[in-house]
C-alpha cells in the first residue's frame, strides 16, 4: 500500500446502524426507543443486535443473552428472523447500485461505495450520501451511518464515528489530523494482542504507530503486520473499490443448547455441516483444497484442525469424511463438545483445469449432482442423508453467531 489518498472523499462506506433490530422494528414499532436486542432466549445464544437504548446499559453484539439480562433486566429480545435481514439487504445494496456500480459489499449491512464518476449526475460526496440515506429511509425505513473519505479505511473509521444514523465526511487533506488523535486500537488489524504489544512499547495512539520507526515497528508486530500499519497510519491505502470479492473460505458451524458428549450425534453434525459447506461450494462454481474443523469444549476451550487434500473437491461426501477423521483424532471420547464446525479453505475455480487425470470423487460428485437437481426442484428439504434423520442434539441458530450488526 503506497497510494496517496484521492484529493475528494469519493469513497463511502455505509453501515446500517443495529440492522437486525432496525428490520424488526419495521414490524414492531411499539419496541421503537425501548431497549432491545435480536437474541433467542436461549441459555446459549448471544446478542445479534442491539438498539442503541440497550447499549446504554452495556448490551453488545456478541454477548451471552444471560449477561445481557443480567446488564438490563428490562432487554426486550426479538427472536432473529434472517430471511427478513436477507431481503432488506438486497434492497439496501439495490439503492447503492442506482448511485454507482462501483459498490463492494462487505457483509449483509455495509458497503464501500466508490462515488467519483457520479457527481456530475448527483453532486458532490457530501449531497451522495444525504441522498443515500433519505432514500433508505423513505423506502425501507432504517436508518444508516456513512463515512467519507479518500481511503477505505479513513472512510470506514468515518461511518463508525457517524453512528447512530449520521454521515461524518473527513476531507483528503485532514486526513492526518482525523487519524493522529485515534488509539491504536481502532487501526484495522490491531486486536487485543496486538494492542497490549503496542502500548507495552508506549505507543498509545495512531501518532505515536506513525512516529514509530519501521524496523522497530517489525519487532515488535512482526514485518508483515509493521508494513501495513505504518502505511495506514500515515494515512496511506491504495486499495480500490472491489465490485468482485472471492470468497476466501466457506464454512458453517453450531452451538448446542447443552453441551453433546455423544459421538454419533456430533458426526451427524459434522455430516450436516458438511452437506452444507459442499453445497455453497458448488452452488459458486468453487473447490476447496482444504478441510478444516472447529471444536469448542464445554470448558471453551477452542482447537482447529485442518487438513490438505491430494485433489480440490466441492464433493460433501469428501468434506465430511475428512471432517470426520479430524474429528476423530481430536476429539477426547465423552468428552462434551459446546460448538462444532466444518470449513472449506484454499478455494479455487471448480473448473480450472488443476484435477489431476482421474477423479477419485468422481462417484461422490454424481451422488451431490443427483442431490442438487433434487434441491433445486423442491427446496432444501427434498433430500437429505438418512442418518441425518435421527435426532440429534438441540442446536442454537449458528448464525445468532455471526459478527455483531
Amino acid at each position: 500500500m503506497t497510494g496517496e489518498p484521492r484529493q475528494d472523499a469519493t469513497i463511502l462506506h455505509v453501515d446500517m446502524d443495529a440492522f437486525f433490530v432496525s428490520v424488526e422494528l419495521l414490524e414492531r414499532p411499539d419496541l421503537v426507543g425501548k431497549p432491545v436486542a435480536a437474541a433467542h432466549d436461549s441459555a446459549r445464544s448471544v446478542v445479534s443486535s442491539a438498539s442503541y437504548e440497550a447499549r446504554r446499559f452495556g448490551v453488545r453484539s456478541a454477548m451471552p443473552v444471560a449477561r445481557a439480562k443480567q446488564l438490563c433486566p428490562q432487554l426486550v429480545l426479538v427472536p432473529p428472523t434472517f430471511e427478513k435481514y436477507r431481503t432488506a439487504s438486497r434492497e439496501v445494496m439495490r439503492i447503492f447500485a442506482e448511485f454507482t456500480p462501483l459498490v463492494e459489499p462487505l457483509s449483509i449491512d455495509e458497503a464501500f461505495l466508490d462515488v467519483a464518476g457520479s457527481v456530475r449526475l448527483f453532486g458532490p460526496p457530501a449531497e451522495i450520501a444525504r441522498q443515500l440515506r433519505e432514500r433508505i429511509r423513505t423506502e425501507l425505513g432504517l436508518p444508516a451511518s456513512v463515512g467519507l473519505a479518500g481511503t477505505k479505511f479513513v472512510a470506514k473509521l468515518a461511518s463508525q464515528r457517524a453512528k447512530p444514523d449520521g454521515v461524518l465526511e473527513i476531507p483528503p487533506d485532514r486526513t492526518l489530523e482525523f487519524l493522529h488523535p485515534l488509539p491504536v486500537s481502532a487501526m484495522w488489524g490491531v486486536g487485543q494482542a496486538t494492542a497490549r504489544a503496542l502500548t507495552g512499547r508506549a505507543i498509545h495512539t495512531v501518532a505515536d504507530l506513525a512516529a514509530e520507526p519501521l524496523e522497530s515497528l517489525r519487532r515488535i508486530v512482526g514485518a508483515s503486520s509493521a508494513e501495513k500499519l505504518h502505511e495506514l497510519a500515515h494515512g496511506r491505502d491504495a486499495r480500490d473499490v472491489e465490485t468482485e470479492r472471492v470468497e476466501k473460505s466457506i464454512g458453517h458451524e453450531e452451538t448446542f443448547e447443552f453441551d453433546e458428549p455423544d459421538g454419533d450425534v456430533l458426526r451427524r453434525e459434522l455430516l450436516r455441516l458438511s452437506t452444507r459447506v459442499g453445497e455453497r461450494l458448488r452452488d459458486k462454481g468453487l473447490s476447496a483444497r482444504t478441510v478444516a474443523i472447529k471444536l469448542r469444549w464445554s470448558s471453551f476451550e477452542t482447537i482447529t484442525r485442518s487438513r490438505t487434500l491430494a485433489e480440490p473437491t466441492n464433493a460433501s461426501q469428501r468434506i465430511f469424511l475428512t471432517a470426520r477423521e479430524l474429528f476423530d483424532e481430536a476429539w477426547d471420547m465423552g468428552r462434551p463438545v459446546r460448538l462444532i464446525g466444518v470449513r472449506a479453505e484454499q478455494l479455487g475455480d471448480a473448473d480450472s483445469g488443476f484435477a489431476g487425470l482421474w477423479d477419485d470423487d468422481e462417484h461422490l460428485n454424481a451422488v451431490d449432482q443427483a442431490v442438487d437437481s433434487v434441491r433445486d426442484r423442491f427446496g432444501a428439504a427434498g433430500l437429505a442423508p438418512a442418518s441425518l434423520l435421527k435426532g440429534r442434539g438441540t442446536p442454537v441458530d449458528p448464525r445468532s453467531l455471526q459478527p455483531p450488526r
